[in-house]
This record gives structure tokens, C-alpha cells and sequence, in this order.
């Protein structure tokens, strides 16, 4: 998935966020003002083409306080809408410089 779709959704207000997503910034008291600025400096680290019912992608970026954050998209190509699945500050435990998942 190219991360251009996303953020051209996004500029154009054709996104769509989950309830899921909303719990999960609250949770992690995030904003999405934050949110859409760590996607539009960000890139993508998982590409998740099989998820139905649109592929998905793993995108890593910073807030504008300089905080990593992770989130998950996917993108219909048909309405051209950017759907935010998930949302989370990354436990730095679990990943290296943000972008690779340490082994377990």
C-alpha cells in the first residue's frame, strides 16, 4: 500500500475512523491532530495486503511533541476513503527504533 493514498485521503477529509481507534487514542491520549500529522511524516513499516475487507499497512511517524506513533490503515481505492483501524504510542520493549519487532 502506498502511503501517498492515505495521506491524500486524509487532506481531502475522506477518512474514517473506528470505534476501535477512538478507544485506543483515548487510551493512549492521543489526538488526532497528532494522529494524521505522524501519517503525514511517516512511512510505512508492515504492509498487510491480505486483510479484508481492504489491505492494510502498519505506519510509524512522530507527533509534532517529537512522540512515536503507531497506526494502522487501510485504504478503499473504490471511495477513495483512508480508514484508521488502530492507533498506539509503540512500548519501546517490543519494537527497535520504532520501525522492526524485536524477536520474542
Amino acid at each position: 500500500m502506498k502511503i501517498v493514498e492515505i495521506i491524500d485521503a486524509i487532506q481531502a477529509n475522506q477518512l474514517n475512523i473506528t470505534f476501535h481507534a477512538k478507544q485506543e487514542a483515548r487510551n493512549d491520549l492521543l489526538v488526532l491532530d497528532d494522529i494524521l500529522f505522524s501519517v503525514s511524516n511517516g512511512e510505512v513499516i508492515e504492509d498487510y495486503q491480505t486483510d479484508m475487507p481492504y489491505p492494510s499497512c502498519l505506519i510509524y511517524g512522530k507527533s509534532s511533541g517529537d512522540e512515536p506513533i503507531h497506526s494502522v490503515w487501510a485504504y478503499d481505492p473504490e471511495s477513495k476513503i483512508a480508514i484508521l483501524i488502530t492507533v498506539y504510542r509503540p512500548n519501546p520493549n517490543r519494537w527497535i527504533n520504532f520501525k522492526k519487532r524485536k524477536k520474542t
